[in-house]
């Protein structure tokens, strides 16, 4: 027996089903030389217990999909997920999840099956993608045993990337929804999130479509690129 197994979580037990349906899932496609107006994206936003990577559960899912250059209006992703024995603390006064509305929620297994379902093999899209990428990433191995190798495209690095111009300090969410003056229903709720996040990643493909940058993996290439000239700039 290996001497550091007694440590490793344990994988999780899934019915019949919920394995086929795992079986099931399409891996990620890779990105390709299609426009942006081809490529279909998931806008993905998480609330959460708390900002803790390591400690802190995913309570609530929020995605839409952007397909033929628009967003999907009529197939939005929403779950609440099933969280009994999550204590109330102050995150609740932000995502307004109570004890109730996760005691309702969907079982997390399935509720992160379908969001997979819903993801497809399409790259994500996140402000602040980082974090919930590995937040994400968490949960998928808690619940189902599955890796997450999807790749995350972050617009907190798009936006000021193609905005050279527009000095916004630590710029988060608000300050780019101030900035391109779009409006959004309810803040801190996971579908509505989604939805504004989806709308400001139309204005920035259209930047960037401007600025000769018309296929995922050229954006791509642009955001690592812009990453390592910042990384160097703070390094000097």
């Amino acid at each position: 027996m290996n001497l550091f197994a007694w440590w490793r979580p344990a994988a999780p037990e899934l019915d019949a089903p919920l394995r086929r349906r795992l079986a099931a899932l399409p891996g990620p496609a890779p990105l390709g030389v299609c426009s942006l107006r081809e490529q279909r994206w998931v806008v993905l936003d998480l609330e959460t217990s708390g900002l803790n990577l390591n400690r802190d559960q995913v309570l609530s899912i929020g995605a839409v999909a952007i397909e033929d250059g628009a967003i999907a209006l009529g197939r939005p992703f929403e779950r609440t997920l099933h969280r009994p024995a999550q204590k109330t603390n102050a995150s609740v006064l932000i995502h307004g999840l109570g004890p109730s509305a996760l005691a309702a929620g969907s079982d997390p297994a399935e509720a992160l099956l379908d969001l997979m379902d819903f993801i497809g093999d399409s790259p994500v899209l996140a402000f602040h993608a980082p974090f919930d990428q590995r937040m994400l990433a968490r949960a998928l191995k808690d619940s189902l045993g599955l890796r997450l190798q999807h790749l995350f495209l972050d617009l907190a690095e798009l936006a000021p990337l193609l905005n050279p111009d527009t000095v916004l300090r630590e710029a988060g969410l608000d300050d780019w929804i101030a900035r391109f003056g779009l409006e959004v229903q309810a803040r801190h709720h996971a579908s509505a999130d989604a939805q504004v996040t989806a709308e400001l990643a139309l204005i920035l493909f259209s930047q960037a479509r401007r600025q000769q940058l018309d296929s995922p993996l050229q954006l791509e290439q642009r955001v690592r690129q812009w990453r390592r000239r910042k990384a160097h700039h703070h390094s000097l």
